[in-house]
């Protein structure tokens, strides 16, 4: 696999957050996340954006993380949060989500935020499973679906 930076606006990334949004909507009966993201909150040092490409270049994987400080939302002081994790149906099981974790996290790290949060929902086992494992703890709700009942928020210390 080759991991790459690219920006959220890019076509795999598009492709990649339609798939992931088709899945949310299926699972929650919904029109998909609906909390508001921007190409320039990926945009290092601010945030990354990855895509894991297979070996005949297709994009497989993807996984981001934005800059956040505390607001009205929940978030606290160097907090880097944890956006758009998905592999696609056939990748998965070979560890990509693992491995765009833990490279995630460790740019994260190295531009200074010292909390990687994210937002997750009971309908999602497989990313409650994910995060337990890799150190994640449930932590206060925050962000557009602070109010929402199916939604699970956790934190790791960086």
């Amino acid at each position: 696999m080759n991991f790459r930076p690219v920006t959220f606006d890019h076509p795999d990334a598009v492709k990649l957050n339609d798939q992931v949004q088709a899945e949310y909507a299926e699972r929650y009966g919904d029109g998909g996340d609906a909390t508001h993201l921007d190409a320039r909150m990926f945009v290092p040092p601010l945030g990354l954006y990855l895509i894991a490409y297979d070996e005949r270049e297709r994009p497989v994987a993807t996984g981001g993380w934005r800059t956040q400080d505390e607001n009205d939302e929940g978030y606290a002081d160097g907090d880097a949060e944890l956006k758009r994790m998905y592999v696609v149906p056939e990748a998965r099981g070979l560890g990509l989500a693992r491995r765009i974790l833990a490279a995630l996290e460790e740019d994260a790290r190295a531009a200074g935020r010292t909390r990687m949060v994210l937002e997750t929902g009971s309908k999602q086992p497989e990313a409650v499973a994910l995060y337990a494992s890799s150190g994640y703890e449930p932590c206060a709700k925050f962000g557009y679906y602070r109010f929402h009942e199916l939604s699970l928020c956790y934190a790791k210390a960086l």
